[in-house]
């Protein structure tokens, strides 16, 4: 079974709580620190689930292509002894002795003569990356759009009606089709970029399956209500597996 990875991270990993991708999976390692693969996982889903990377388990796996997960296959969730795990995704992780040498022999810095920018908080994200900008994003359908009334769920929820189509908001590779992750109903993941995700939940059908490539405006579910109380569309675009200010991204309507 071909699964294709996110960077992050992503369904990333992630802090979803989708904290690409995607909170509420009940997954449990064993006392060895291994998790069996399950269908419908992908190296981004196993990732938020145990607070780790794909960087991470990519890594103490050995995996030369993380596209490849079989079920049952036994995956590393857990840091190996003697190395040091950066949890959250895009994080990575390297030998606890490595990162001592490394801090040791990195001169003092100088006073700055002017005061650093704040960093940018990849959470709020109210000014999109370049990379993201480059992207020709669209919205994904019509409707009344407001923040996400789930408070662990970073993107918008868009108002319409039972079987309005919902289309790829940029082109991009479809990277998960299905039901597996709870709160999120009949969802859809598109991988388009390395760094870049976006995620459409609660639909109704979903009108592509896993390893297709999808153009701009290519319908790829319908709304619906899986999930959820109501009729709407749950639309995040995630950096890195983070969740980014999708209403910075999107043209204005």
């Amino acid at each position: 079974m071909k699964r294709f990875a996110t960077p992050v991270a992503l369904l990333a990993a992630l802090p979803l709580a989708l904290a690409l991708l995607l909170a509420g999976c009940a997954s449990t390692a064993d006392s060895e620190g291994y998790y069996t693969v399950k269908r419908g996982d992908t190296l981004y889903s196993i990732g938020r689930d145990f607070d780790q990377s794909p960087a991470n388990l990519r890594s103490w796996n050995r995996l030369r292509n993380p596209d490849d997960l079989e079920v049952g296959q036994r995956i590393m969730v857990r840091p190996p002894a003697g190395v040091v795990a950066r949890t959250g995704a895009g994080q990575s992780s390297r030998p606890a002795a490595t990162a001592q040498a490394s801090a040791a022999a990195k001169p003092k810095a100088k006073t700055a003569a002017k005061p650093s920018a704040k960093p940018q908080d990849d959470d709020d994200a109210s000014a999109p990356a370049a990379a993201d900008a480059k992207l020709d994003w669209m919205w994904p359908t019509q409707g009344k759009s407001a923040p996400s009334g789930d408070s662990y769920k970073k993107g918008i929820d868009i108002a319409g009606s039972e079987g309005q189509s919902v289309v790829a908001a940029a082109a991009g590779k479809v990277t998960y089709a299905g039901h597996g992750i709870r709160g999120y109903g009949n969802m859809v993941i598109i991988k388009h970029t390395p760094q870049l995700l976006s995620v459409y939940a609660h639909n109704k059908t979903i009108t592509v399956k896993e390893g297709d490539t999808v153009t701009r405006g290519q319908q790829v579910a319908t709304m619906g209500s899986s999930d959820t109380s109501r009729v709407k569309l749950y639309f995040e675009i995630r950096r890195n597996g983070k969740p980014v200010n999708v209403m910075a991204l999107l043209p204005a309507r």
